[in-house]
């Protein structure tokens, strides 16, 4: 656990490898808040996290998922089953999936296969309807002193929210403002890389919400994948830039279906390797494609659903 000393913790979810997946808690007054739970293997880690800090599953309560994609709310009801006072927030579109995820579950099976699905996530526990609450952008929910403001933040997914900490001066962006992995920090500066997985990348909504996040001016951003970022303005320069890029390869790249897939991912893996090395990282080219290994086939896979729909619009 990190424990950011300003009522901010980041737990190590333990989904694939370490430091892959942050759950983080907010501490106020004796109430917590956790955002995302990532997969059910998850609940050990962040129930020892409660009892390091001196507190109980009575005192969550908030459990809030920036979005239902399962490597941020396969845990959800789980949890909630294990929080007894816990109220769930997700944006509207995600609700349902999380009272019933079976149709959920069945598009995860779609894109991981379903012995990847079923080894990465187990079974998803609905959760009942009374407990969820849905968030939309602009509400506020209390936690002990702090005030917690939802976002919507689309441009990853259409269902996907941020939260403002405004007494940590904070943003808990989810996916929205990029994977930024703590093995490639060089003299503690990050590097910043966009997640287009699939369905729903959108690059001018993600543009729109980075610029929604930067305005509120955080000291810092904790993303899923891996926690605290801190210059912002610079790592919200790079996101852009990197989107950019990004469409530029997938409008560039060859063929239709699978093999425009497959070019896409060699280009965006080439362009990767070199902006990361540019960063100052010398890890070698092996080991940097390990870390981002699952991510660049999801990328992939989005940027070639992205280019077939933008296909299906212009026909």
């Amino acid at each position: 656990m990190i424990d950011y000393k300003n009522g901010i913790y980041a737990v190590d979810s333990d989904y694939v490898r370490p430091i892959l997946d942050a759950i983080h808690l907010i501490e106020d007054s004796g109430e917590l808040a956790i955002i995302d739970t990532a997969h059910n293997g998850a609940w050990p880690q962040v129930e020892a996290a409660l009892s390091e800090i001196g507190r109980k599953p009575d005192d969550v309560r908030w459990l809030i998922l920036t979005h239902v994609h399962l490597d941020h709310a396969g845990g959800a009801g789980l949890f909630m089953a294990k929080l007894p006072n816990a109220t769930l927030v997700v944006h509207e579109r995600g609700a349902r999936h999380m009272a019933d995820p079976s149709k959920l579950y069945a598009g995860v099976e779609v894109v991981y296969g379903k012995e990847n699905a079923k080894r990465l996530y187990g079974d998803l526990l609905p959760i009942p309807e009374a407990r969820i609450q849905v968030g939309k952008h602009g509400d506020k929910l209390d936690l002990g002193k702090r005030t917690l403001e939802i976002l919507d933040t689309p441009g990853h997914a259409r269902h996907h929210i941020s939260i403002v900490d405004h007494a940590a001066k904070g943003i808990f962006s989810g996916d929205t403002f990029g994977l930024s992995y703590r093995e490639l920090d060089v003299d503690d500066k990050a590097f910043i890389f966009p997640t287009t997985t699939p369905v729903n990348f959108e690059p001018d909504a993600m543009h729109a919400s980075i610029e929604l996040m930067r305005s509120f001016k955080p000291h810092g951003i904790y993303l899923t994948h891996y926690s605290q970022v801190t210059e912002v303005d610079k790592l919200a320069d790079d996101l852009h830039r990197h989107i950019d890029a990004l469409v530029d390869i997938t409008n560039n790249a060859p063929g239709q279906g699978d093999a425009r897939k497959a070019a896409i991912q060699t280009a965006m893996t080439d362009y990767l390797l070199k902006e990361v090395h540019a960063h100052g990282c010398v890890l070698p080219d092996a080991a940097i494609k390990a870390i981002f290994a699952t991510d660049l086939d999801l990328n992939a896979q989005g940027l070639e659903y992205w280019k077939q729909q933008e296909e299906k619009k212009a026909a």
